[in-house]
């Protein structure tokens, strides 16, 4: 039922890739057993990759649990781990404190090789970050780590890594019918490198769904991080009563296909040049089955004209990839957490 995508000769991945932030906090409790065990569900049901971060506090933790629960089904998933060395210590990381990054996750997940490290900077306008993935190129070439990506970097600093002869398979980002930035000049770069995107937002955190149809604009306190983080990219996109538009054209799509808005989202998402999966946040197996029939979906020439002609009436998001975000005091940076490793490998 689900879609697989080949990253590279012998290295497949599902195209439904379980996200792991929203088991890191901020998103309700999290039963542990009941996480380990959904896991299991999520892999029989042919979602076999995860997407974990070092920075998502406890995730490796569970997810080598799981390993140790189920054996039988360990060897058949496959972990895109990503790297984010702490914003204060960017400007000091060496290759040992690449090496005891990578040690420390291998512990936690209980494996002798990461299958994918990809790794973020917070500030390219800091040297370092080129330094930081040829060390990681080291750590591959002793075996530590199958493929080599990066998350959240933009086009300029993305072509200075491959000019460094960085081996590039995977990109980690974001990408949605609200957040086009990847098509702005990015996907050319992509394809000439035969690198796969690993998108994230797809849903925007659940407001890509028909939760919001017909909602009054919420205010400021919202349930979890996720929709703090994507009510910005609505604000951006044009404001509520274009997002209201898109979210009627993506209705009318689903009851054409008897499909859900988020089936609808997802699927166009998977369907722009380059991209190798979407990755799906889920605290819980309630949306799993959903998730299991969005390749049941095949949207049309007029499903996506549709489409285009709410996102020609979008003001942004502007620029490159996550060139907003990594503005620490605007609007979007200000929101993210930027120590999480407390500096401690």
């Amino acid at each position: 039922m689900i879609e697989r995508s080949e990253i590279r000769p012998g290295v497949s991945i599902s195209r439904i890739v379980k996200g792991g932030w929203h088991l890191a906090g901020g998103h309700g409790d999290i039963d542990h057993d009941q996480a380990v065990q959904d896991m299991a569900t999520f892999v029989e049901a042919g979602i076999t990759t995860f997407d974990v971060a070092d920075i998502y506090t406890g995730v490796e933790d569970l997810i080598g649990d799981f390993r140790k629960k189920y054996p039988s089904l360990a060897d058949s998933i496959n972990i895109n781990s990503k790297f984010v060395p702490d914003f204060d210590s960017i400007g000091d990381v060496g290759e040992a404190y690449v090496e005891a990054m990578i040690h420390k996750s291998l512990k936690r997940l209980g494996k002798e090789q990461l299958d994918m490290a990809q790794f973020h900077w917070w500030d390219t306008a800091v040297p370092g970050y080129v330094d930081f993935a040829m060390a990681l190129k080291k750590m591959q070439d002793k075996g530590m780590i199958g493929l080599l990506g990066v998350t959240n970097f933009n086009t300029d600093a993305l072509r200075e890594l491959v000019d460094a002869g960085y081996p590039l398979a995977t990109n980690h980002v974001q990408y949605s019918v609200l957040d086009r930035r990847p098509e702005q000049q990015m996907t050319g770069l992509c394809k000439a490198q035969d690198t796969q995107y690993f998108c994230y937002g797809a849903l925007a955190g659940g407001f890509l769904s028909a939760d919001w149809l017909g909602k009054p604009e919420p205010g400021d306190a919202f349930s979890n991080r996720s929709l703090t983080k994507y009510k910005l990219i609505i604000d951006d996109f044009g404001g509520w009563d274009l997002f209201q538009r898109l979210l009627q054209t993506l209705s009318a799509i689903a009851g054409r296909h008897k499909a859900t808005i988020g089936q609808v989202a997802v699927a166009w998402t998977l369907s722009r040049p380059q991209v190798a999966c979407a990755v799906v946040g889920a605290t819980s197996t309630r949306h799993l089955d959903e998730n299991s029939r969005i390749f049941d979906l095949k949207l049309t020439d007029q499903d996506f004209a549709d489409i285009d002609a709410v996102s020609a009436k979008a003001a942004g998001p502007a620029g490159d990839v996550y060139d907003l975000e990594r503005d620490k005091n605007g609007r979007h940076g200000r929101i993210m957490h930027y120590n999480l490793n407390d500096g401690r490998v």
